[in-house]
């Protein structure tokens, strides 16, 4: 008995003195390395917010001016109406070609191909193209099928496929421009395979290109079919709305100068060639190609009252999917053009300074960086170290500016920007992973996975409001980082409320409910039934 009590107050004394041991250590390392770190770190997150905040700013003035003064691109460029000519007919007309990629597209390839060859546009001066990217037979017979018939209406159009997806969208869009027929056309509009543009949108596209030789790019604006259709296709709707309000109206009055959406957009065919044509280095071919144009001089144009309907991810592993690709790509293509941009000798200084440090390093890096790292990790780390105190601007007044000018797009919606906020939190796990990923080229670097769409799924009875559950596998449904994140948020607002000053703990513990909710799979799992 004896040896028993003397072995156990041995482990008892031996695990005090490793209490003891570890204690001593973290009291002499917490001041000269945790301390010093974590203040280094929320310094640097509160310069790189406050640099957003600028950008933020100054796109909100440009566009308050822009509103203020009506300044349309019809005011800015020159545009009139074509029309056919009395000795040359309907040649006077430019040959357009019409670009349709889709891969697999069963819910929406009749809606797309419908509206393409409905466009308005001499008959003898448009080619439809449909690249067919399907690895389903059966949709490919279909897609095929729909080719045929609207071939036999007499409507010029080309079904077009390749034996791999080499490239993938980017691939099949540069196999797309080998054919003959392409090179009788001077101009190319490209729709992705759920977008549907009314019958007047070359009437309204095309005159910019014709009247204006120094133009090489119109991007219309993107309408959404089902932005009413749940809370999170409506919080999608919010971010859009301020990224073609704001950001492409800005880049496109200010600098003539934005990046290409990849659809509902026409390009000068001349401009796409000597850019050097498509190219599959990264996930965002239409960026890419957008960048290069424009280190050519060439000038773009983004016509906000020009609207083609489109459909947004209803499910979130479709929409986290989508975010992946638009966030990791755009890290990836600064990393490889960077340099390039800086020793562009073609245009101005100014324009490479736009460039690079507010079309990227802004937008495409710190947006999504210092939203996760300073709002989610940092502030949060704070609570348990009382000699770090976060300054009011970098808690409150800098990120209210920041929402308000986020909303400014978002009029309609602004009793969801609670929700918008947190759920975009959320979403900044994914876009800061991504981003990562892209500047190291690491992992999923070059992943696409084609957004899945529903169509004519989205179109319920009249009257109707049944709804249809997604089927989940519980590794699908269950998503690991949010849930681990979400708890890291709770324990730091448990421990605020407990024993804190900083009074943080509101929206920690809301900000850990969105987690949770979306962890658990509570997002993006209803859509209408059809």
């Amino acid at each position: 008995m004896d040896v028993i009590f003397s072995s156990s107050q041995a482990l008892l004394n031996a695990h005090s003195g490793i209490t003891s041991h570890v204690g001593f250590i973290w009291q002499q390392t917490r001041t000269p390395l945790v301390v010093q770190f974590l203040r280094i770190i929320l310094y640097v997150c509160l310069a790189l917010s406050f640099m957003l905040f600028v950008e933020r700013l100054y796109m909100g003035i440009v566009i308050a001016f822009v509103k203020l003064f009506r300044r349309k691109p019809e005011k800015k460029y020159k545009w009139e109406p074509l029309k056919g000519d009395l000795e040359l007919g309907n040649y006077s007309y430019p040959m357009v070609l019409v670009q349709l990629p889709m891969c697999n597209e069963k819910e929406v390839y009749q809606l797309s191909i419908g509206a393409a060859c409905n466009l308005s546009w001499p008959a003898n001066r448009i080619f439809i193209q449909v690249l067919d990217d399907s690895t389903d037979p059966t949709i490919k017979a279909l897609v095929e099928q729909e080719c045929r018939k609207w071939a036999s209406k007499g409507v010029n159009i080309k079904y077009e496929i390749r034996n791999n997806r080499k490239g993938y969208k980017a691939g099949a869009l540069r196999e797309g421009m080998k054919h003959n027929y392409v090179k009788l056309c001077s101009h190319v509009a490209i729709f992705d395979a759920d977008f549907q543009p009314e019958p007047d949108f070359l009437e309204r596209s095309i005159p910019f290109l014709v009247h204006n030789p120094e133009i090489g790019l119109v991007q219309a604006r993107w309408e959404f079919v089902n932005a009413d259709e749940c809370l999170m296709t409506k919080m999608q709707e919010m971010s859009f709305g301020y990224h073609f309000t704001v950001e492409q109206e800005v880049g496109s009055t200010a600098h003539a100068f934005f990046g290409f959406n990849g659809t509902a957009g026409v390009w000068r065919m001349s401009a796409l060639n000597e850019a050097g044509g498509w190219k599959d280095r990264t996930t965002v071919e239409d960026m890419d190609l957008a960048v290069r144009a424009g280190l050519n001089g060439w000038k773009f144009v983004y016509v906000d009252d020009l609207k083609v309907k489109s459909e947004l991810p209803s499910t979130f592993r479709a929409y986290r999917n989508q975010q992946h690709r638009w966030s990791c790509g755009p890290a990836n293509l600064f990393r490889k053009m960077a340099m390039e941009i800086a020793t562009n000798k073609k245009v101005s200084v100014w324009k490479k300074f736009y460039l690079i440090y507010s079309f990227f390093f802004v937008r495409k890096i710190i947006a999504h960086v210092v939203t996760f790292i300073l709002y989610c990790v940092v502030i949060p780390a704070t609570i348990f170290i009382p000699e770090i105190q976060v300054p009011t601007w970098g808690t409150i007044y800098i990120p209210t500016a920041i929402t308000l000018l986020n909303i400014l797009g978002s009029a309609r919606s602004m009793q969801l920007v609670v929700y918008w906020i947190l759920f975009e939190n959320v979403m900044s796990l994914h876009r800061t992973k991504a981003t990562f990923i892209g500047l190291f080229e690491s992992g999923r670097v070059n992943e696409w996975i084609v957004t899945e769409k529903l169509g004519d799924a989205l179109k319920t009875k009249k009257g109707s409001k049944a709804l249809k559950k997604l089927q989940f596998r519980v590794g699908e449904r269950v998503h690991v980082l949010e849930l681990f994140v979400g708890l890291y948020l709770l324990f730091c607002g448990w421990y605020d409320y407990s024993f804190g000053r900083n009074r943080f703990y509101v929206y920690l513990l809301l900000q850990a409910m969105a987690f949770f909710v979306v962890g658990f799979g509570y997002v993006g799992v209803f859509v209408p039934n059809s």
